[in-house]
């Protein structure tokens, strides 16, 4: 059973009571996993952000070369964030990918697409519908399993009640979508409208499709006490993205990420899936991504 410290409990069950009118009658459970708690370490690729097509640097990467990285730092997947692949993509870079990653023993965890559904009903919101589900289409061909999305920033010409309310429906269709082709979508506590605990679990409760749940972002609750927040959200998470660092609510600075606390927190949610780091700190990631992974992997194991 997960245990909800009480200020998170009454933030986002306070949340909920304000935004009702958004729940559906049944809202969804937390998913329900049979056996113990299970991860797989991934990498994703935002963590070398600076390096992808950069062909004028020495250490230029292409996603083939990420996956090789993560290869050779002994992972079980890679995340092949959507923002560095070449344009136009086709099919065939996809399946030589997709061949590439089975030859190295590597998993494609998943993939990102960079939407923002919290619009006003229109061509600009159909366009990002359609975004979305070309990804899907990607991620099928690829074999990933899983692509987080985003809500949006809060949006200046509606009301964060409508921007909410239209997200919804738009994930519900991309889900519909996505189930068709065998992929989950994450939605990511990402700030904007979902900047808390209680706003992201409105909205997931509120979308009703199998095919759906939280990327669960460690690094981006602001609050006076993100682990609260993760621990509340941890129930409905189909993806974990881990930072390395912390950032409180009133902070000057952030804080390193407690990793044993983190996986404990998965741990009493009975989470089952990839943990992919993602590396967003001032450091070079050449020199702080494998000690990070060795380290993540010692909390995992432990």
């Amino acid at each position: 059973m997960t245990n909800i410290p009480r200020r998170a409990f009454l933030q986002w069950t306070g949340g909920a009571a304000l935004m009702g009118g958004l729940l559906p009658l049944s809202a969804i459970e937390p998913l329900k996993r049979p056996g113990r708690p299970r991860m797989s370490l991934s990498l994703a690729a935002y963590s070398f952000r600076n390096f992808f097509q950069k062909p004028d640097q020495p250490r230029n990467l292409d996603m083939f070369g990420f996956v090789d990285y993560c290869a050779d730092q002994g992972l079980a997947a890679a995340e092949v964030t959507s923002y560095y692949f070449p344009r136009p993509i086709t099919r065939e870079y996809l399946l030589r990918l997709r061949r590439h990653a089975f030859l190295r023993g590597i998993n494609l965890s998943g993939t990102a697409v960079g939407n923002n559904f919290a619009r006003a009903k229109g061509e600009a919101l159909q366009k990002e519908i359609a975004s979305v589900k070309e990804w899907i289409d990607y991620a099928a061909i690829m074999g990933a399993p899983h692509i987080r999305i985003f809500a949006g920033p809060t949006p200046k010409d509606i009301s964060v009640e409508e921007a909410t309310r239209n997200c919804i429906e738009a994930i519900e269709e991309c889900c519909a979508y996505a189930g068709e082709k065998g992929v989950i979508l994450g939605l990511e506590n990402h700030g904007g409208i979902v900047t808390t605990a209680a706003q992201l679990l409105d909205i997931v409760k509120a979308v009703k499709s199998p095919w759906f749940g939280i990327n669960l972002d460690t690094g981006n609750f602001n609050s006076e006490d993100p682990y609260a927040d993760l621990a509340a959200c941890a129930p409905y998470a189909v993806n974990v993205q881990v930072k390395v660092e912390v950032r409180r609510k009133g902070a000057a600075k952030p804080e390193p990420a407690d990793l044993p606390r983190l996986v404990a927190i998965l741990r009493n949610a009975n989470y089952q899936g990839y943990v992919a780091l993602e590396y967003e700190a001032a450091e070079d990631p050449w020199e702080a991504v494998p000690r990070w992974l060795r380290a993540l992997e010692k909390a995992m194991a432990a």
